[in-house]
């Protein structure tokens, strides 16, 4: 393996350990599911790993880089890839599996805890989008692109915005929590996206 590599770059140094990699991931993980990002701080992390502080900034730049990467592979692992022969379908069990993996489990109090830190470390910003929004998005919009193709949609449809509508309205109620995510709503999202693409309202004119 390379030299000292984050989740936002590389730099010079010592051959990683992936035993030691593991055992803070492990460690980040445990820690982000019992105490939420907030109350998650570097020191703990190398307390429960057996390492020092220093292993971990070598590794992480910030406590919020290092808590993507415990998160990453709980909630990936979590958002397959649907085909169910209809556009509606698709959204609606696309939506379903999310809302599975987020709502009221510890992925989800880490991914509020994620998109907040976000705000305020840039390592972590682009981080996010690189390996969480990116690759999420991809695989989603073949979803789109296989309605595309059988002619339920209209072909120049706009991908990204039928995807912003459709994850829009859920992370908006994840995040504010003034409503439930419900299997009803979760269903009219999907109903309401897939007529509105099948009508062309999400083509850009």
């Amino acid at each position: 393996m390379s030299s000292e590599v984050s989740s936002a770059g590389a730099t010079r140094g010592r051959p990683r350990s992936d035993q030691v990699d593991q055992a803070i991931l492990r460690a980040a993980s445990a820690l982000l599911s019992e105490r939420g990002l907030d109350a998650m701080t570097i020191e703990d992390v190398a307390a429960r790993a057996g390492v020092g502080k220093s292993s971990i900034y070598r590794r992480w730049p910030t406590k919020g880089t290092l808590a993507l990467d415990a998160f990453l592979d709980a909630f990936l692992a979590q958002q397959p890839r649907v085909d169910n022969g209809a556009l509606e379908d698709d959204l609606r069990e696309a939506l379903t599996l999310w809302s599975a993996a987020v709502v009221g489990t510890a992925t989800g109090r880490a991914l509020v805890g994620l998109i907040a830190e976000s705000q305020l470390d840039e390592d972590l910003a682009r981080g996010w989008i690189a390996r969480v929004m990116t690759p999420v998005r991809a695989q989603h919009r073949t979803m789109v692109d296989r309605a595309m193709q059988r002619g339920e949609i209209p072909a120049d449809s706009d991908v990204d915005v039928i995807m912003d509508l459709l994850y829009g309205a859920v992370y908006h109620r994840l995040l504010q929590g003034h409503l439930a995510i419900t299997s009803e709503f979760i269903g009219l999202v999907a109903r309401m996206v897939a007529e509105g693409a099948k009508s062309g309202a999400a083509v850009v004119r």
